[in-house]
């Protein structure tokens, strides 16, 4: 879905309907392909060696009460009407809402912030700001910075949970519906089927993953509805011809009684019972590939009635089938003569279910890489239509052999079951929490409300978080060790980030230093351009210093380019380029700040540099017009700053003339609002405010040519200059272009704990080696690279 078409609920378009239920047909291939599944293993997990249904069917109807109050209660109420409601400009997810805590309250810990990120159209906030009623808890979290790390592990752990969802779940799912076969062949054959046919489904349902989602959701959602049809039938069928008075067990009262029967034991089965709801995070996470109604839509008016009916079909079957009590399979309340086919179904649907969650574990490993929380790794944009449809190579391949591991390793639904139990409740209390933050921060209501939010569905959470969790031993293990393992990795690479751009901020050189080179110093410059890459969003990178005293020359034409992520899903192509010169124009630098959202595509090596060298020029016609209609230009033709010359930043996309959107430095800001939480060394020239923008301007694209209107309004002289600077531009571009990146190494300072020192000398390093370096993540010709070696000491 196009990023541009958001909620369309209320839409006065003729086609808004027809384009709604368009997506909430597809989303059935995409967000509900888990969640359907849930009625393959519910009951059979719950009733594994923990509880047996008796005569009295006090524990059939305890066990449908709580799933159907369960499924009213989280999915439907909590985030149907309130969590879906918390999107990050039409994405989800705990990176979404972690984003929009961020932009709301300074809690971020992103070292590169800049004031002008937030004149950024997609950095829009919920409600205006209101300072004299700010919230006593927004004050208590930007004050303390060990909220803004804790707030950093919650978002962490959540994430690391939905990868482990992503490994847990698939195998459940087809390993359940492939165990089907048992009710269909001899007890002596089943056992060396069930595990070869799971892995097999598994290697196919991987190997899937490089077409895409958008390509997934048609093939996928007639498979959805199709057995959404089924298991509603088979409901229907089991409630008409086994027990009509079924629906009795949805009173609550029969949770009490179930309680009180089973005491213990029955609160352990609560494990079994929250797999009904997996998959319900997936309406969340994958928002961004559809909308909010068509969502809502789905799920309440199909796959919430259908799952409840296949339940309660279920429930039926068993109230008349005692004697089954030892082996309780969904296969058992499906009729002989339709047998095959509805296990041929189920293990398509299972495949889709998994697919979900697949898709869900790429999106949210490719928001933290982009957010600086894990190692850089191939991302693969699927669609260039729909924003945020991804495929990472190395993790799916990762997944796919854990996946198959845990499947031959356990080859039982309950410890399963019980793994993926413990990942799924963990992420929903983690979403829970942070959006009781969203309803304070974003949204701007009481305290009470968010606690009130906090209380009564973090109490149900936990009440299965804690019967999940007694499960230890017996499957739960597993996620929690993964998880631990995956946060290790995510803080360690985020904690050394943040430090190396510290190192970065404090190493760097002056402005004068830059200018005061020249012939008389040895120094020369070569025809070209020089690329050089930096985290620094001002002043001069140590990296290039070094490059300079080893080899004194540098090119012709010098870009400093910093490419950074700002925290919005995506940054409008017209506001990706933020270009200011460093010196005068006579020195021919620039710095050029490229903004993406963690969902944004990035380009490639080709597009982008055809496309700086564009808005290169853009800049310079924008710069000498805007010099030329001052009133008190410099001698060189240009606004000049205390800083030497880097004053001015102007948003590059679609120019305008003569009037742009720049941004000037604002000299009453204080430097505690551009980096929070850190100390910081940055020169005033870093906080830039957004000017005015000029009413009623036409849009024109400029590239080395001045059009007639320009030249009849300008002085020759800076007409001349203007020229002079462009021709300059294309010749270095014709001569070709360089790439100066930083190859670092990182090493813990002296006198750091041995913690410390295993983390960065052994950890980070050992992750830096193995992943891809930036070289190969910005598609850098190696013929064209440059690379510096630098020791950064933290």
């Amino acid at each position: 879905m196009d990023h541009n078409q958001g909620k369309c609920w209320g839409s006065s378009q003729k086609d808004s309907w027809r384009t709604v239920l368009l997506l909430a047909y597809q989303s059935l291939g995409v967000v509900y392909g888990d969640l359907s599944i849930s009625p393959l293993y519910v009951f059979k997990s719950t009733f594994a060696e923990d509880i047996h249904h008796s005569e009295s069917n006090e524990e059939i109807f305890g066990v449908l009460s709580f799933v159907f109050w369960t499924l009213t209660l989280l999915p439907l109420f909590k985030y149907v009407f309130i969590v879906l409601r918390a999107d990050d400009n039409g994405e989800g997810g705990t990176f979404a809402l972690y984003s929009l805590i961020c932009r709301h309250a300074r809690v971020s810990l992103l070292p590169n912030r800049q004031v002008a990120d937030e004149a950024v159209s997609t950095y829009k906030l919920e409600h205006p700001p209101v300072a004299k009623n700010s919230s006593r808890v927004k004050m208590l979290l930007e004050k303390h910075k060990r909220l803004h790390t804790a707030l950093l592990v919650l978002v962490l752990l959540g994430t690391c949970m939905v990868i482990g969802d992503g490994l847990l779940t698939p195998a459940i799912s087809v390993f359940t519906a492939v165990s089907g076969l048992e009710s269909l062949m001899s007890p002596g054959h089943h056992p060396y089927a069930v595990i070869p046919i799971t892995c097999f489904v598994l290697v196919l349902l991987f190997a899937l993953q490089h077409y895409g989602t958008h390509r997934v959701g048609f093939i996928f959602a007639p498979v959805v509805l199709v057995w959404l049809l089924c298991i509603s039938a088979l409901g229907l069928y089991n409630i008409f011809h086994w027990n009509p008075h079924v629906y009795e067990a949805l009173s609550p009262y029969y949770m009490y009684k179930f309680l009180k029967k089973t005491r213990l034991s029955g609160w352990m089965s609560l494990g079994g019972v929250l797999l009904c709801i997996t998959g319900s995070e997936a309406m969340f996470a994958d928002l961004g590939h559809f909308s909010y109604t068509a969502i809502q839509i789905s799920f309440t008016f199909l796959v919430y009635p259908t799952l409840i009916l296949a339940y309660m079909g279920q429930a039926a079957y068993l109230s008349k089938h005692h004697q089954n009590s030892a082996e309780i399979s969904f296969y058992l309340s499906v009729p002989e003569r339709v047998k095959w086919p509805v296990l041929l179904v189920a293990i398509l649907s299972s495949v889709v279910g998994s697919q979900a969650i697949i898709s869900g574990t790429f999106s949210i490993i490719n928001q933290s890489q982009s957010l600086g929380c894990f190692p850089r790794v191939k991302v693969v944009h699927t669609s260039e239509q729909i924003h945020g449809q991804v495929y990472i190579p190395e993790i799916n391949w990762i997944l796919m052999t854990l996946c198959i591991a845990v499947t031959i390793a356990f080859r039982d639904t309950k410890h399963l079951g019980n793994a993926s139990g413990l990942a799924v409740m963990t992420v929903m209390l983690v979403t829970t929490c942070l959006t009781s933050l969203v309803i304070i921060l974003c949204w701007h209501k009481p305290p009470v409300v968010a606690l009130c939010f906090l209380l009564f569905f973090g109490s149900i959470e936990s009440l299965y978080f804690s019967a999940s969790l007694v499960k230890f031993s017996e499957g739960a293990w597993l996620p929690i060790l993964l998880a631990l393992f995956l946060m290790a990795i995510m803080f360690v690479w985020n904690y050394a980030t943040i430090k190396k751009y510290e190192f970065d901020l404090h190493n760097k050189v002056s402005l004068e230093w830059l200018l005061a080179l020249g012939p008389s110093l040895g120094i020369s410059r070569v025809p070209g351009i020089g690329l050089v890459f930096t985290e620094l969003t001002s002043g001069i990178p140590a990296n290039f210093s070094r490059f300079v005293t080893n080899l004194p020359a540098f090119h012709q034409v010098l870009v400093f380019v910093c490419v950074k992520s700002v925290p919005v899903p995506y940054v409008p192509p017209a506001e990706r380029y933020l270009i200011g010169r460093v010196g005068p124009p006579a020195h021919r630098s620039y710095r050029c700040i490229i903004r993406y959202g963690y969902r944004d595509v990035h380009q490639d090596v080709d597009s982008f540099e055809s496309q700086l060298v564009a808005k290169l020029a853009d800049f310079i016609q924008y710069d000498w017009s805007h010099s030329c209609g001052s009133d008190s230009p410099s001698e060189d033709g240009a606004k000049s700053s205390e800083s030497g010359g880097e004053r001015r930043l102007a948003v590059i996309g679609t120019v305008a003339f003569p009037m742009a959107a720049a941004y000037e430095v604002d000299e009453s800001l204080q430097p505690a609002s551009v980096s929070v939480g850190f100390p910081t060394a940055e020169s005033m020239g870093d906080v830039i405010a957004m000017g005015p923008l000029g009413e009623g301007v036409g849009n024109r694209r400029v590239r080395f040519m001045v059009d007639d209107e320009y030249e009849s309004d300008v002085q020759p002289r800076v007409e001349g200059q203007l020229c002079q600077e462009l021709e300059d531009l294309r010749a270095a571009q014709r001569a070709g272009t360089a790439f100066i990146l930083g190859n670092s190494h990182v090493k813990a300072k002296h006198g750091s704990s041995l913690l410390k020192k295993l983390a960065i000398n052994f950890g980070y390093n050992f992750l830096w080696r193995n992943c891809r370096g930036p070289d190969v993540a910005l598609k850098v010709p190696p013929v064209s690279l440059l690379e510096v070696g630098m020791v950064y000491v933290i």
